[in-house]
């Protein structure tokens, strides 16, 4: 078995914003040029994601508007009474506990195994930042 680990690197432009990165991982599975094996992602975040779900903008725009619904950012939470870097960001932690910050992913015959309609979403919830960062882990054999 070998293993490779990269950090994707990401800017997110909204406050809450939902970014597909299927394509990029499906490049670092490539240049790998693993056939079968395992990726990892794991967002080093506590206010932004990874997910996987449909990538329909319909849809999205579903998701950004249930997200800001189910943690307004408007609210008196006591965390943005003394925020740690200066963010009213409570709403993102809120949204974060019914989400997953890491993913993994079977690899098969040189393709991620993920159903017909899966996508990979980094899901930011405390944007907008300059810098974001998903680790990748891949664990396989050529």
């Amino acid at each position: 078995m070998k293993t490779i680990q990269q950090t994707l690197s990401l800017a997110t432009r909204a406050p809450i914003e939902l970014i597909d990165i299927t394509t990029r991982v499906r490049e670092a599975v490539t240049a790998a040029g693993f056939r079968e094996g395992l990726v990892t992602l794991i967002s080093p975040h506590t206010t932004a994601y990874v997910n996987l779900n449909e990538s329909e903008s319909m849809l999205q725009q579903d998701m950004l508007d249930f997200l800001q619904k189910l943690a307004p950012r408007d609210r008196d939470y006591l965390h943005n009474r003394a925020p740690v870097d200066d963010r009213d960001n409570a709403h993102a932690h809120l949204i974060g506990l019914l989400m997953t910050a890491s993913v993994s992913i079977p690899l098969v015959e040189g393709r991620l195994l993920l159903g017909a309609w899966q996508s990979i979403f980094f899901i930011e919830l405390d944007g907008p930042r300059p810098a974001r960062q998903l680790h990748l882990h891949l664990l396989g054999q050529v």
